[in-house]
């Protein structure tokens, strides 16, 4: 049983930099269209931290590190990467249990008086798989929809999953994107808009 940690050197050279913050879970502009400064304070390395204790306590061979922000992700965002031997029996069904894990992770980070710090966990790369096989089938989806001229609704979603969609079609030609219902039941809308001549 072993748990290591790593910190990406471009993300531990961050704690002293500052940056603005950018895109909710639903793909919207945060704060009204108004950014608001970042200045890293710690909440990263305690969610590493918590992830290799939680790890090590269940006995998990596993490699933690601390990765750099992608360039269009916000920068108060905290991107941890799970790799090693026992890292795919943390995505369990459809990513429950790493979904799990990174709600937990999000809790103890986030507390009422503090401003929002979004923590996503990937193992083994699942989450990339996933956000590709995601924007790949919207992107058909967007096709099919423009093609028939009708709505096409998708099943219900994670905030996550949500996001991915609406930013893929984002700047798809002749469709707009839309989540409706509430909770658990919340899904996103395949639009097709007719062009004004």
């Amino acid at each position: 049983m072993t748990v290591s940690s790593n910190v990406d050197e471009t993300a531990e050279n961050e704690d002293l930099a500052t940056a603005k913050a950018g895109i909710d879970d639903d793909g919207d502009e945060g704060g009204g269209g108004q950014q608001e400064e970042f200045v890293e304070d710690g909440r990263a390395d305690r969610a590493l931290d918590l992830i290799v204790d939680v790890l090590t306590r269940m006995g998990m061979d596993c490699t933690v590190d601390l990765m750099e922000n992608e360039p269009e992700d916000p920068a108060s965002d905290v991107r941890i990467e799970i790799s090693g031997k026992d890292a795919s029996h943390l995505i369990g069904k459809k990513g429950e249990t790493l979904a799990a894990l990174q709600f937990i992770c999000n809790r103890v980070i986030n507390r009422p008086t503090l401003s929002r710090r979004h923590v996503l966990i990937d193992a083994d790369g699942y989450r990339q798989r996933r956000e590709t096989a995601l924007a790949t089938m919207a992107k058909r989806l967007g096709k099919q929809a423009v093609d028939e001229g009708k709505i096409i609704t998708f099943e219900p979603m994670t905030a996550q999953d949500r996001r991915v969609v609406h930013l893929a079609l984002a700047k798809f030609p002749g469709v707009v994107t839309k989540s409706e219902g509430k909770g658990a039941a919340r899904r996103v809308q395949i639009i097709p808009v007719r062009e004004e001549t």
